[in-house]
């Protein structure tokens, strides 16, 4: 397939910020200058996208592609979901930020709402998911020590590797990636990593002080790894057993992205506390929240944890709409079927450089033989073709579309997929 020129319908498509003359700038010098100005810390596809509509995305050059990557699942609804945007913009007009030092009446309709959507009784909002895991942390050592009696400073969270959940010194110290480590330490102690699936290690390595197991339910950094299928249900038994709490990190895997609300329900496993974030806001507002029963969340007493824009009336009202968009358009139900169709497709793929793909509704790895020569040169291969998608531990090309993606796109997308795999190799 080859890359669409599209004429965009508002005033915005297309235009770049100005240089001194004002005309806007080309996607080059504006390249030029983030790689001036701005730390090295990423290494992006060299499209500079100023516009998105559901799964589309138009660069500067007015140049449209299909969106194989949704923001790392930040935008399941879709980009610029008309309902989310017209929630955000009616809080706009009335109160942005008002701080948890006063009450604001958006927090108590979106701690409703994800209540019912989600089943927890209790929820504490964050912004980011790196803060909702940090929070999730905080809770875990203090249950450990005022409910389940753990003697003071010697609680342990067990964890698994190929994990990944943000990269705060907390989270980079249960880390096994040198990448997100080097130059880092000292690392805060208190974390034991165990081999990824294996429920065997897992039962080894609890002992009396061990106050919480938290997973990704799927390992979506790590390459969209899922895990043998008696895993998570024995995970909870040996927390239940052991009085141990599960901690679930969905942020990536939540909210519809495995053709479920979460990726634990397809183990019929709940556990005792849960990770959200990404598209808890469509995308639109940085909106995260640690989610527990009355048991954990009470360990939180006035001023033990807190963010001044966590809450906040407008990420509330955004959140708010975009757990009801997710439900109200069975956004749930089309992940699970347009995932089915992308795998009666990948099935037919039969390229020598594939060497295994593994999926989970609209959540896709596909990993690569050594001597393919990394997905990078594919993910810049499929840019090219006009689809958007990201390598990821350097083997694996990423693709997990908006939740809104309909039967033509994927055939879309898989079209191109073997387009540039033809060309590849």
């Amino acid at each position: 397939m080859s890359r669409s020129k599209s004429t965009p319908s508002d005033s915005h498509s297309g235009a770049g910020i100005g240089n001194a003359t004002g005309h806007a700038l080309s996607a080059a010098e504006l390249i030029a200058i983030e790689q001036r100005i701005g730390a090295h810390n990423y290494k992006p596809l060299d499209v500079v996208i100023t516009r998105g509509e559901g799964c589309w995305v138009w660069d500067v050059e007015g140049t449209r592609y299909l969106d194989g990557l949704a923001a790392y699942g930040a935008v399941n609804q879709g980009h610029q979901h008309p309902r989310i945007v017209a929630a955000m913009t009616a809080q706009l007009g009335r109160m942005s930020l008002t701080s948890r030092a006063f009450r604001n009446d958006q927090l108590a309709p979106f701690y409703q709402e994800l209540s019912d959507f989600s089943g927890y009784t209790r929820v504490l909002p964050m912004n980011t998911g790196a803060e909702a895991v940090e929070t999730a942390l905080k809770a875990a050592r203090k249950w450990g020590y005022t409910v389940k009696g753990v003697p003071d400073g010697e609680a342990e969270i067990l964890v698994f590797d190929g994990n990944f959940a943000g990269r705060t010194i907390s989270i980079i110290s249960f880390s096994d990636d040198e990448q997100y480590r080097f130059g880092f330490g000292p690392f805060t102690p208190g974390f034991r990593i165990l081999p990824y699936g294996n429920l065997a290690a897992l039962e080894r390595a609890i002992t009396p002080n061990t106050v919480a197991v938290l997973l990704e339910p799927v390992q979506g950094e790590g390459g969209i790894i899922i895990p043998p299928a008696d895993f998570l249900p024995g995970v909870r038994a040996l927390c239940d057993q052991h009085r141990v709490l599960m901690i679930a990190d969905e942020i990536q895997s939540g909210l519809g992205r495995t053709g479920k609300r979460f990726a634990c329900d397809h183990a019929g496993v709940r556990p005792d506390a849960m990770t959200l974030g990404k598209a808890l806001s469509g995308g639109m507002y940085p909106v995260s929240a640690f989610l527990a029963d009355d048991e954990v969340m009470d360990v939180f007493g006035p001023g033990d944890h807190g963010s001044t824009f966590g809450g906040n009336p407008l990420g509330a009202a955004v959140a708010t709409e975009a757990i009801r968009v997710l439900q109200d358009e069975g956004m749930i139900d089309n992940a699970a079927a347009m995932g089915a169709r992308f795998a009666e497709a990948l099935d037919r793929f039969d390229f020598g450089s594939i060497r295994e793909v593994r999926q989970t509704g609209l959540w896709i790895g596909i990993e690569l033989w050594e001597q393919a020569g990394g997905a990078r040169r594919y993910t810049e291969d499929l840019r090219a073709r006009g689809v958007l998608c990201k390598e990821t531990h350097e083997h694996v090309i990423r693709i997990a579309p908006p939740l809104v993606i309909d039967e033509s796109q994927v055939d879309l997308t898989v079209d191109t997929l073997r387009a540039t795999f033809e060309s590849l190799g």
